[in-house]
């Protein structure tokens, strides 16, 4: 649907007419009762309040009659938008010819086909030497089967992950996450420009990242025993859109396997031509021993899968299964998803474009002091909001603004435009549009990014002070690699 038909800006609390859809009192009615049968665990619901009724690309329409640019992308598993016709294809023809939908995980021509597509898109020598272990449908557990996988496979326990990390909700997933509340894995600093954590940022910050993961595995006094995997994401999502530097991943390859600890890759939310690369590693051309795999690889359908050497394949029968591990509609959309991205070079795309978008985030950013940060990778992109008159004069970076980031998004909706929030405060806005992106609909999204921005900011500026404190330099450049 052309961005063109989107519906014109209307205030929220405006939004007083809607189509009757039941007999509740239209879509006000399915938010109400959604908020009192739902749990208090839900999330998107909280501050998307919309009822999606019809969606196509990267046009939702609401019960509300309202249309809306979805730039949140099922949180990056819509690779090519909302019912993309070759993926409604492909689950039309799997139904039509009355194969099974539920098979555990006996073989299937759905799955093989699937398999064989996947394999083809595989990073170097991976494919050649890789096994499959076809997971529950989240991506949750098959950060848990790799977990499983590495520890079984070594004999040990340990774990390395990175500050800032997510990789799930379940148990083993969250103890590897940033936000785990008992330490059960060594955490390790993830390197970032904006935000260093030995505050000097660039190739120097990343090096002395390294240095130390270095020296706590070689320090016999350290305490870190050799553990039984590391766990990174190429690009941090839930983190804050952070992309790791190619220099350091190199290094994070050579540090575990001279060391013999298998390094696992979450690419999650990053595969699939998220970032300009089939698969985020690609860029620092590091192969990693277990990948996992979710989201996109579904074609919007649950599915979720790890890759590894086949070295590490010494599980025994069922030692980890899972009922919902054949989903045979997702198998199919995931295989349509997969050509349909290698055949159309979506991932050069995504990577052009997404530069494109990141200058003129950029741009912005002279013009907003509110901006501090400005980074990304392809269609994988963030925008760090702060607050630039609460920096003191030892103040590196001013301090984040989750509340204006907040109002930013709230903004973009009463605008038709969904986007959603991340880092380590909240405070920054990511964009995860679908790879099928054009050039007029990038157009329309930064318009009215920009125009949310600007309302925000007005709305949100302190009145100034009678003496002002000295406001830190900002950094709107992109990633340092």
């Amino acid at each position: 649907m052309a961005v063109t038909e989107s519906a014109p800006a209307v205030p929220p609390a405006a939004r007083t007419q809607s189509r009757p859809t039941d007999q509740g009192g239209g879509y006000e009615g399915i938010l109400r009762r959604q908020s009192q049968r739902e749990s208090a665990a839900r999330t998107y619901a909280r501050s998307l309040p919309i009822v999606p009724v019809r969606a196509r690309g990267l046009t939702i329409e609401g019960a509300d009659g309202r249309r809306y640019l979805d730039c949140l992308s099922g949180a990056g598993t819509l690779a090519l938008g909302h019912n993309h016709p070759v993926v409604l294809e492909a689950i039309r023809k799997v139904l039509d010819s009355g194969a099974p939908l539920h098979v555990l995980d006996l073989a299937t021509p759905v799955k093989d086909a699937f398999t064989s597509e996947l394999f083809a898109t595989l990073p170097g020598t991976l494919a050649d030497d890789a096994r499959i272990q076809f997971c529950g449908p989240a991506g949750t557990d098959a950060v848990e089967a790799a977990l499983k996988l590495v520890r079984t496979a070594t004999g040990r326990s340990g774990l390395l992950a990175f500050t800032g990390a997510y990789h799930g909700m379940t148990a083993g997933a969250l103890d590897a996450s940033g936000g785990a509340a008992d330490v059960r894995v060594t955490r390790l600093p993830y390197p970032q420009q904006y935000r260093c954590p030995f505050g000097v940022g660039g190739e120097r910050g990343a090096e002395l990242a390294a240095r130390w993961t270095e020296n706590l595995l070689d320090d016999p006094k350290s305490g870190v025993t050799t553990p039984a995997g590391m766990i990174v994401e190429a690009v941090q999502g839930e983190g804050g859109v952070i992309p790791a530097p190619d220099d350091w991943m190199r290094r994070m390859r050579r540090i575990t396997a001279d060391r013999s600890i298998p390094l696992v890759v979450d690419e999650v939310q990053t595969g699939v031509g998220r970032t300009g690369a089939f698969w985020a590693v690609e860029h620092s051309g590091v192969v990693p021993d277990v990948m996992v795999l979710s989201k996109a690889i579904g074609g919007s359908l649950p599915l979720a899968v790890i890759v590894y050497r086949k070295e590490l394949d010494v599980w025994e029968p069922g030692a980890h299964a899972g009922t919902f591990r054949g989903n045979q509609l997702a198998m199919a959309a995931g295989t349509a998803t997969l050509a349909y991205v290698r055949e159309n070079k979506l991932a050069e795309r995504a990577g052009t474009l997404g530069a494109r978008i990141l200058g003129r985030l950029q741009g912005l950013a002279s013009d907003h002091p509110c901006v501090g940060d400005v980074r990304g990778r392809g269609l994988m992109i963030g925008v760090e909001l702060v607050d630039p008159d609460a920096a003191g004069p030892d103040d590196s970076v001013p301090p984040p603004a989750p509340t204006l980031a907040l109002a930013v998004q709230q903004e973009c909706l009463a605008r038709g435009l969904i986007v959603e929030l991340g880092g380590r405060h909240s405070a920054v806005v990511r964009l995860l549009p679908p790879l099928t992106l054009t050039d007029e609909q990038a157009t329309a999204v930064l318009d009215r990014f920009a125009d949310a921005l600007a309302t925000a900011e007005r709305a949100h500026a302190p009145h100034p002070p009678a003496s002002r404190r000295a406001t830190a330099p900002r950094n709107a450049s992109g990633p340092s690699h």
